[in-house]
């Protein structure tokens, strides 16, 4: 079997009926892929992309866009959409861009997006997703730390990269733009460039990925992936998520950041799926979901703080009859989320797990769904040798004991793993550790090995001699109805080391008061072993969040160091501590 015929197989294990038949099948597939002898070079956009979806099913529409704002529409069928990305790439190597050249891509919701990605794979430049939230300073970090060599903007970002550009003298070959501005070559020049265009001969262990994601300390990281590691790495993600050949598949993610790639690109093409992509400026739910329920979305991807605003809306307003999953990642979803959405989809939230450096590694795969563990993010993928280890690189063995998520190495590497933090040979000594990679995040497992996230590894609160991971407080936060989000950190105390606080996010109707801050304490006693419970209360109106819906906790951790620091600082006028009420008996 070559590479395009694992693909091939996935395929048909999607289409499988019988959930004990498709889980044997799954395990069988990654046993033999992960022993398997890989080629010298693969270049999934020519082997995968156009030699088994474009020369098998060419007419299939293959991207759907809509923009939520003005209502436009455009679609796009495999054999179009490996056109355009032809297209691109003949242009950029008539300027003299070639393999191994990077391009970096600042770019929202738009079908050129998923076309700079075909154009990259396809030639071997190194692609370099960038939010379009990214600042001047942040783009001078990435332009020093890596020099562009093309860049594609939308309007709304070359401002930004122009000045940074200019700080770093950075000098790109080419710079495309959706649009027109003096200095920069308009994208719908591309149009006179010839539809086909010569792979590039890209081997397995070519970097092709280089993503800056942040770290709890310091300025970001560049995590490295292959030409094989996510296109081919995906395939655990297809698999856990239930994605079919003719299923239309969404994901709430905006490129310029993993999940996009995860889920908005490789899982569903690896599949030979429908793509819907949806544009916006700002998410409105009922808008949102309204296009999941018109454009006919089977398999649904978003991140928890997406679900979270979901299941607070009429849902009986939306037709969800064609959806088949929805799943969520990230975080782990509340369980209140995942009941809510059933109870009006009938479908249930699959939690999944992985990281910008690997693909979907734990989840809960679709023939889980009769005996999935609300709460659990699942079972290890089996691309993947995970397991749990301590400080000391030892594997842990007992049941409900908690310790790092680790990926074993000695027996197989997964397909999926990322090659290296780019030019950082000491982060890959504190990561890859013994026989392990460390992910950095820490989970127990319960005797019928279903696995439960604690927390990043520092974000994990220590009080006293108690450790508290911050999901389990933020769950029972948003268990009563008063509150919409809630965001746990750590906070400096003399003599437990940490306190734990919570930032309360409302929902509409209620208003910060010392009366709903005793309620809460008290809420949170009834649900937690007191050791747990938030000795203080902040109300908020937001908290810090990437722009795939994670809360920076970082962030939060940061403003009340500065403000321990500050020892003349006064508490904030919606602060509120355990110990201000006498009727929670004292501070213990």
């Amino acid at each position: 079997m070559d590479l395009q015929g694992f693909c091939k197989e996935a395929m048909d294990i999607a289409k499988m009926a019988d959930d004990g038949e498709k889980a044997r099948a799954v395990e069988d597939f990654f046993q033999r892929m992960n022993s398997f002898a890989f080629p010298e070079g693969f270049n999934w956009a020519q082997e995968v992309f156009e030699g088994l979806h474009v020369a098998e099913q060419g007419d299939k529409t293959a991207l759907i866009w809509a923009d939520m704002d003005s209502g436009e529409e455009r679609r796009f069928t495999y054999s179009q959409m490996a056109a355009c990305g032809n297209r691109l790439l003949n242009h950029l190597r008539r300027f003299g861009v070639e393999k191994g050249h990077n391009m970096y891509m600042m770019t929202p919701i738009v079908p050129e997006t998923w076309f700079a990605h075909l154009a990259c794979i396809k030639g071997g430049l190194i692609a370099v997703p960038t939010a379009t939230t990214m600042t001047v300073r942040e783009l001078q970090f990435r332009f020093q730390t890596y020099p562009p060599d093309t860049v594609i903007a939308d309007t709304a970002s070359v401002p930004a990269i122009d000045e940074a550009l200019e700080k770093t003298g950075a000098s790109p070959k080419v710079k495309l733009i959706l649009g027109e501005k003096q200095g920069w070559t308009s994208y719908a020049d591309l149009e006179r460039e010839s539809d086909s265009a010569e792979a590039a001969r890209t081997r397995c262990e070519d970097l092709l990925f280089c993503f800056f994601t942040s770290g709890t300390t310091g300025l970001p990281k560049r995590v490295g992936h292959t030409a094989t590691s996510y296109p081919l790495g995906h395939l655990s993600t297809a698999l856990l998520i239930g994605i079919r050949p003719e299923d239309i598949h969404h994901n709430l993610s905006a490129p310029g950041w993993a999940k996009w790639a995860w889920s908005s690109f490789f899982a569903p093409f690896n599949m030979g799926a429908t793509v819907a992509a949806f544009y916006f400026r700002a998410l409105e739910g009922n808008k949102y979901l309204d296009y999941v329920s018109r454009y006919k979305v089977s398999t649904f991807c978003a991140p928890p703080t997406g679900w979270r605003m979901f299941v607070r809306l009429d849902l009986e307003r939306f037709d969800f009859s064609s959806l088949r999953h929805s799943v969520s990642a990230g975080e782990p979803l509340n369980p209140e989320a995942i009941q809510k959405w059933k109870e009006h989809t009938g479908d249930v939230i699959r939690d999944f797990y992985g990281q910008t450096e690997s693909t979907a590694m734990i989840g809960n795969a679709p023939w889980m769904k009769e005996t999935m563990r609300t709460g659990s993010f699942g079972v290890p993928s089996p691309m993947y040798d995970v397991t749990l280890a301590d400080d000391e690189a030892k594997e842990i063995r007992e049941a409900n004991e908690t310790g790092h998520i680790v990926v074993r190495l000695d027996r197989w590497r997964a397909i999926g793993l990322f090659t290296e933090y780019i030019g950082n040979p000491q982060k890959m000594k504190e990561v890859f550790v013994s026989d392990f990679y460390y992910t950095g995040d820490r989970a127990y497992v319960d005797q019928d090995g279903y696995w439960w996230f604690v927390g990043r590894a520092d974000d994990v609160i220590k009080s006293s001699d108690f450790r508290v991971g911050p999901f389990e407080v933020e769950s029972a936060m948003v268990e009563h109805p008063a509150v919409a989000e809630s965001a746990v950190v750590g906070v400096p105390d003399p003599e437990r080391y940490q306190l734990v606080k919570a930032y309360v996010i409302l929902s509409q109707g209620n208003q910060p008061s010392s009366e709903l801050a005793l309620e809460l304490f008290r809420h949170s006693l009834q649900i937690l072993p007191k050791f747990k419970i938030p000795r203080i209360l902040e109300f908020v109106e937001e908290v810090p969040k990437t722009i795939s819906g994670k809360i920076r906790r970082i962030e939060l951790r940061e403003k009340e160091e500065e403000k321990k620091q500050q020892e003349t600082a006064e508490r904030n006028r919606e602060e509120y501590f355990y110990w201000d009420f006498p009727e929670l008996s004292s501070r213990k």
